[in-house]
């Protein structure tokens, strides 16, 4: 019996979820689902879009109450009939997009709704301020209590996130995507602070799709798939393969489904480009049918390439060639123009509208299409929105359904369909696969590798070194605005890459 498991059999659960179901209408959501969580430990739940998570999470935090089954604390039933119930007996979450506000103060915002008062009833400015920063530092946050939340980092701000939760006498902490938007130091921050947390007692259930900080975190783990409980276990026991079964109900054997392409003519050629403040003296040559990896940790400057290369921002230097011939890119009107198009990070505030339907945000940049005498043909939007959506084997009940009703990796298609409208010459897809599951992005990699097949050029930013490794033709590596070297397919290894990255060769 190893030590996690040994204490595991002495620990008393913290919390228990047992047979939890909730139902909506036309969809079981969670059908008697199993969760147990320990003092001191980190248990990860693991499952696909879809699968239930964010569901158990809003009946853990007060948000939906349960259909069935129960909720125990320290082996005592209880009900949580809103969230104030839930932070009351120590339940806390910190979300990916956390609901934070800009123009107020760091302390405000930790400490809003439930400030220390006096005797008059009025806030305690003194004290919150004090409290907050005793906060911050058992976080090591180098954060003053006084800032404009407007004035902080993304990784700053999630600091104050944590320090919020913990405001609350919290004893369970819920982390849902806590470093989809961090960098890799950043990362290791966190990861510090959690397991500050772990020694004073707290239980952590922990949410991601990267199964790297899944097993460097977490000693135990819950799988769920469509709205049920598959395995729990300890991860130093499982490995991935046998997690990824559990997740799809499938053996993934080809995650990164690169096709073995023949390499053509050049189609892009960029000379010594160059931003004033973002990077420098950027050259490299992309091939008909390639698939080039940008890789480089958070800051090194690759989304800000690829945005000059869209026309977004303007290069204070350098030169763009499109199979040949010199192109101006003034805009993101004369890069699809010239057959240039760019996927960015953020899909949901930047590449799709999530209020509108798929079928017209797929006609969004291709309207002369579908348009006639100046008004919109509706018909066709539809049909041109049918084609790439069957292309791309787009899931969703009807086209003319929300984007925002998507799941993320669903999202992305509507996102690629738009711009595969437009037949482009190159595509620029920057961070395809963040914060999407591992059947969708097993999905992506496949039109990513037939697209390529078809002879698009690729450019694809990403973060991940398993994606880097498994869908590139070449990569680039930029650090700090510079490239830092190219290597080939045959060439690759995550080793080399991440010393380049980080100017450790």
């Amino acid at each position: 019996m190893s030590v996690v498991q040994a204490a595991h059999h002495t620990l008393t659960p913290l919390l228990e979820m047992r047979g939890i179901s909730k139902a909506f209408p036309g969809v079981k959501a969670l059908d008697q689902v199993d969760v147990i969580l320990y003092p001191g430990t980190v248990t990860a739940l693991i499952g696909e879009n879809g699968a239930g998570k964010s569901t158990l999470v809003k009946i853990l935090t007060g948000i939906y109450q349960p259909d069935g089954g129960e909720i125990l604390v320290d082996g005592a039933p209880v009900e949580f009939g809103n969230a104030d119930a839930a932070i009351r007996s120590g339940i806390t979450a910190i979300h990916q997009e956390t609901v934070l506000f800009d123009e107020l103060s760091v302390a405000e915002n930790i400490f809003l709704g439930h400030a220390p008062r006096d005797r008059l009833g009025l806030v305690n400015w003194a004290a919150m301020n004090a409290r907050a920063a005793a906060l911050l530092t058992s976080i090591d946050a180098p954060i003053s209590p006084y800032t404009r939340l407007k004035d902080l980092s993304i990784a700053h701000r999630h600091l104050v996130a944590i320090a919020r939760a913990l405001s609350v006498e919290a004893r369970v902490v819920i982390m849902d995507e806590p470093t989809a938007a961090l960098s890799y130091k950043e990362v290791e921050d966190l990861f510090r602070i959690i397991e500050r947390l772990k020694k004073q007692g707290k239980a952590i259930l922990f949410i991601s799709h990267k199964f790297e900080e899944v097993y460097e975190i977490a000693e135990h783990f819950v799988v769920f798939r469509d709205g049920r409980s598959i395995g729990s276990g300890l991860l130093s026991q499982t490995g991935q393969d046998e997690i990824v079964r559990m997740m799809v109900g499938r053996s993934v054997e080809h995650v990164f489904p690169k096709v073995d392409v023949t390499i053509g003519n050049t189609v892009l050629k960029v000379s010594g480009y160059s931003h004033p403040t973002e990077f420098d003296n950027i050259s490299f040559d992309l091939h008909r049918g390639e698939i080039l990896g940008l890789y480089g940790l958070v800051g090194a400057g690759r989304s800000e390439l690829c945005q000059a290369l869209f026309g977004i921002t303007r290069p204070s230097a350098g030169m763009v060639e499109l199979e040949g011939r010199p192109i101006a890119l003034h805009s993101p009107r004369d890069a699809i123009a010239a057959g240039i198009v760019y996927v960015p990070e953020e899909r949901g505030r930047h590449g799709v509208v999530l209020q509108m339907p798929i079928f017209q945000n797929i006609s969004m940049a291709t309207l002369g299409k579908t348009t006639r005498a100046g008004f919109l043909r509706q018909a066709e939007e539809f049909a041109l929105a049918r084609r790439y959506a069957e292309r791309l084997d787009l899931r969703a009940a009807a086209l003319s359904v929300p984007v925002g009703t998507l799941s993320g990796g669903n999202q992305q298609k509507v996102v690629v369909g738009k711009w595969l409208a437009t037949r482009p010459k190159v595509i620029i897809l920057d961070e395809p696969t963040k914060g999407i599951d591992i059947g969708s992005k097993a999905a992506v990699h496949a039109f990513m590798s037939e697209l390529a097949s078809e002879g698009l050029s690729v450019i694809m930013v990403s973060s991940e070194l398993p994606e880097i490794l498994g869908m590139s033709d070449r990569v680039l590596v930029m650090r700090e605005g510079r490239m830092a070297g190219t290597w080939r397919r045959d060439e690759l290894d995550a080793e080399t890459l991440v010393r380049a990255a980080t100017g450790n060769v």
